[in-house]
């Protein structure tokens, strides 16, 4: 494990290990070591009133949870500290440290942005410049470092932890402060930064479906919901209860959980059910919802086709369609998937489940959080935003899948720079779009929309950059995640961050909201 690497493989061990490398490079026991300061001068926290000096949480288990907001393995452990949290509201105290990799990270705007997708419940402390990072000596996100109640270090776990075995760790850590009289139960009290009351809330793709009736589907993922609009923005039909859950059935009762991709035909919506490690399907004629791949848990690795409803997947962000192939960005292996709807299997398309940006052979292949699809005019293509890389790949769809990287240099290679593919940077995209020859990209951490043009092999700003804004109160684009090229001279960007869908028009060189 290099320093500053997501961690995406799963760790099956128990948490207490038993030695803790300090930041000077030294070993000790971590019985020996006081936990460092985390109420440093300078840092701003979020959901309490006040900094709390490690000393003032003394008599209760402390986990410090060391993430950043773009890290899908830092997404996939936040239910498992939800159970401790639950489990424990008064005995042990959960509190992130967010420690940013990228640029936009570093924003204290976007990290409340975060807090409120992911619906933390814990106090979060924005350390731009990692220097608790530093003085707990971690090295990879996500880490979880878990302090005694006698305010000693216990352990430190880098990666996903299996959540039973967590979970049980922490149970014993518990039992024994409890026997040996150091835990001292207190609630925290809690200044919880308030959701926004949207008619969207970070809405993540939108996609057209197909029909004699124009029409769109968005991925409301904060209100854990799929939309079903006119050609207008204006909404038609809300699939789900609104409820977090994986809940199959009529389309008002059914339970999704933070879905952010999709796709449709003309007689289906079939959902990226992220939270849920799901694909659904809406009957878009009786609004039935029902589960063709994932189980409700995060699964591992994906490999040769086995059966979807019996197959763990892990964070699908984004899908496609080809005939009865349903492509799926699995997230959480950093691999893309296929579902086929004819035998219900689920299979690798690409990536091997490491970390990385390396080409060639799609079944040897390394990708880093794949997050956006769009299929190519002729169906020869699929194009990924490989949102972790700061990427946008090209896969083949040949009898032997190739992938070949367009834009992007590495997982910490990134920025806003345009020409040259080799030289060009983007940074977290999490949308692509073809736009007749060239592709469109929500570069969600630039809160731009770029353009590469493939004849030239040249990444611009779209059309230019040089929009008007002609809404009556105009604010700045926010992290956008989806992009879609509906013609020539209409562009719809979800803005993700300002809830809401912006319609582009080059021809006029204006764009307003469309939808919100």
């Amino acid at each position: 494990m290099s320093p500053g690497r997501n961690v995406s493989k799963t760790i099956y061990g128990f948490l207490l290990i038993a030695i803790f490398i300090i930041a000077t490079g030294g070993q000790r026991s971590f019985a020996e070591m006081d936990a460092p300061e985390i109420a440093r001068p300078g840092l701003e926290w979020f959901n309490v009133a006040a900094p709390l000096p490690i000393a003032s949480l003394r008599g209760r288990v402390v986990i410090l949870d060391f993430w950043t907001e773009g890290c899908i393995n830092c997404i996939q452990i936040i239910p498992t500290l939800r159970r401790v949290e639950d489990k424990y509201p008064d005995k042990v105290v959960v509190i992130g440290v967010h420690s940013p990799k990228f640029a936009n990270e570093k924003n204290a705007h976007s990290v409340k942005d975060a807090i409120r997708r992911y619906e933390l419940r814990h106090p979060i402390i924005h350390d731009p410049d990692m220097t608790i990072w530093r003085a707990y000596g971690v090295q990879a996100w996500p880490t979880l470092v878990v302090i005694g109640a006698d305010g000693k270090i216990g352990g430190s776990i880098p990666g996903e932890p299996d959540p039973d075995r967590f979970v049980a760790a922490i149970d014993k850590l518990v039992a024994d402060s409890s026997k040996a009289g150091t835990l001292k139960p207190a609630a925290l009290d809690l200044a919880l930064i308030p959701e926004p009351k949207k008619r969207y809330l970070f809405p993540g793709k939108l996609k057209p479906v197909p029909g004699h009736d124009k029409r769109w589907a968005l991925a409301d993922g904060g209100h854990n919901q799929i939309v079903l609009l006119d050609d207008n923005g204006k909404e038609l039909e809300r699939y789900g209860s609104g409820e977090a859950g994986l809940l199959d059935g009529a389309k008002r009762a059914a339970h999704f959980d933070h879905p952010q991709g999709l796709i449709a035909s003309s007689d289906a919506i079939f959902v990226a059910d992220t939270e849920n490690h799901a694909i659904r399907r809406i009957d878009l004629v009786t609004g039935a919802v029902t589960t063709l791949a994932g189980t409700g848990k995060r699964g591992t690795q994906l490999g040769a086709a086995e059966p979807g409803r019996t197959r763990a997947l892990a964070s699908p962000w984004d899908l496609e369609k080809k005939g009865d192939e349903l492509f799926f960005a699995n997230a959480g292996t950093h691999q893309i998937g296929v579902l086929d709807l004819k035998s219900g299997t689920v299979a690798t398309l690409a990536g091997t489940g490491e970390e990385g940006l390396r080409d060639g052979r799609a079944a040897s292949a390394s990708m880093a959080q794949p997050s956006g699809l769009a299929l190519s005019a002729d169906g020869k293509t699929l194009y990924v935003a490989d949102s972790e890389s700061s990427a946008v790949r090209a896969i083949a769809l040949s009898k032997d899948p190739q992938i070949v990287t367009l834009v992007g240099a590495g997982l910490f290679d990134f920025g806003w720079v345009n020409g040259d593919f080799q030289k060009a940077r983007l940074q977290h995209p999490l949308g692509v779009a073809v736009d007749g020859d060239d592709l469109l990209v929500a570069d969600t951490y630039n809160s731009a929309i770029r353009e590469l043009e493939l004849a030239k092999h040249e990444v611009v700003d779209f059309d230019g950059g040089k929009f008007t804004c002609v809404d009556p109160v105009c604010i700045p684009t926010r992290e956008p995640a989806g992009i879609v090229a509906d013609t020539p001279d209409r562009i719809l960007l979800v803005d993700t961050g300002n809830h809401r869908i912006d319609e582009y028009r080059p021809s006029l060189k204006t764009y307003h909201t469309w939808s919100r």
